[in-house]
């Protein structure tokens, strides 16, 4: 028998190889999913961290295009921003994360799962949800959440082994993905510090970013971004090559207040290029060419889609309901949107789309056009604030007849 471990190469998840080795006397297998943010350089040195702690053997899995057809594709199409603000970086990648490692469970015959998070956070209920729904028969085992172990008490059992794990480089906790890039430190356990610019890996402050804008052109086919700047691209490659243009002009950054899994307020920075940009122009396009009564239901059901996804509720049926009417409303957003990038802001210069409801040769808002003409504006508007003028009358009516009681 064995146990399969989802590897992040991080100090909680070095503890438990050879916690799980020593406790359980089976070997441990380490498996990374590659959700971005991983260069070729990082994918070796997880590899040999995991020999060096005694794994039996370590899987390096890529997990983007997954993470993309599963999930991004639906958060672009539904414009999904929790709070308004974050693009949902963290909580997909979890779903792919725990599905691969369920892949290589099954291929090894293991009888049980691991994984290294806390007691105290959002990624516990996720991993463990979704390791329920997947590999129910399989064993889950959490070493770091039952032992309540700290950082030094993690860090001294794997030095007594002979196993040094590097000190973390900044005082900050950094999760990379496709999607964007979690920051979370000193300043995020306030309501009210922002994050200083060195806190921010990946972006430069936007007071520093270039003095020229950028331009770019991003064509969409039934929502899913296919080139930029003419050039067609798959999606993955697309939205990283934009979290490096996104990047070097200070775009994408944050910080979200919001609640966690557990109901407690919890606040976090992020940089997300990609995202932003994506569902910034992606948003416009749907301007001219949804109706507004298809904007407004996608608006309600995309907001409760992405809550739940974040919440760890990917499985639940309610969801491929909800993908299926995104699915549904994606047939016309079809164009291309030209946007600016300076200095920290996205601008959205301008769209077109052959669906384009936003036609100059049947109306243009405030003149004329061949839809309708003086006349039947005239009857409309006498039409159109009848409910309203009947309430109105009613107040009046019932004011002058107690005003008359009273009298009386």
């Amino acid at each position: 028998m064995s146990i399969v471990l989802a590897f992040s190469g991080g100090l909680d998840t070095s503890f438990c190889v050879p916690y799980l080795r020593e406790t359980y006397g089976e070997p441990v297998y380490t498996v990374t999913v590659n959700t971005g943010g991983l260069t070729e350089a990082a994918i070796a040195e997880i590899q040999t961290l995991a020999q060096r702690l005694g794994a039996a053997d370590h899987f390096t899995i890529d997990g983007r295009h997954d993470l993309f057809r599963d999930h991004l594709s639906y958060l672009i199409k539904g414009n999904v921003l929790r709070g308004g603000v974050y693009p949902l970086c963290v909580g997909p990648e979890r779903i792919v994360q725990a599905r691969k490692v369920v892949e290589v469970a099954r291929r090894l015959g293991a009888r049980a799962i691991a994984h290294g998070s806390t007691g105290a956070g959002n990624d516990q209920v996720r991993f463990d949800v979704a390791l329920r729904i997947l590999a129910d028969d399989l064993e889950i085992l959490t070493p770091i959440r039952e032992l309540g172990l700290s950082r030094e008490a993690a860090t001294a059992y794997l030095k007594e082994r002979g196993i040094e794990v590097p000190e973390k480089k900044t005082a900050y906790s950094i999760n990379r993905g496709l999607w964007g890039t979690t920051i979370g430190g000193r300043e995020t356990h306030t309501s009210s510090e922002p994050l200083p610019d060195a806190a921010y890996p990946d972006t430069v402050p936007p007071a520093q970013a270039p003095d020229t804008p950028l331009e770019l052109t991003i064509a969409f086919e039934q929502g899913i971004p296919t080139a930029l700047d003419g050039e067609t691209l798959d999606p993955v490659t697309l939205i990283e090559r934009l979290n490096r243009l996104g990047a070097a002009h200070g775009v994408g950054r944050g910080i979200h207040v919001g609640d966690t899994i557990l109901g407690i307020k919890g606040r976090v920075g992020f940089e997300a290029p990609a995202a932003l940009i994506l569902i910034t122009a992606h948003r416009e396009l749907e301007k001219i060419v949804l109706t507004r009564w298809q904007r407004y239901q996608k608006d309600h059901l995309a907001d409760f889609y992405g809550m739940l996804l974040h919440e760890g509720q990917y499985f639940d049926p309610v969801m491929r309901d909800i993908e299926a009417f995104l699915d549904s409303s994606q047939q016309t957003v079809t164009g291309t949107v030209r946007v600016r990038l300076f200095k920290g802001h996205i601008e959205v210069l301008g769209c077109d789309s052959p669906y384009s409801l936003l036609d100059t040769k049947v109306a243009t808002y405030g003149e004329q056009n061949r839809l309708w003409d003086g006349r039947d504006a005239q009857g409309f508007t006498r039409i159109y604030g009848v409910q309203a003028l009947l309430a109105a009358r009613a107040r009046q009516s019932a004011a002058s007849y107690e005003t008359n009681q009273t009298a009386a």
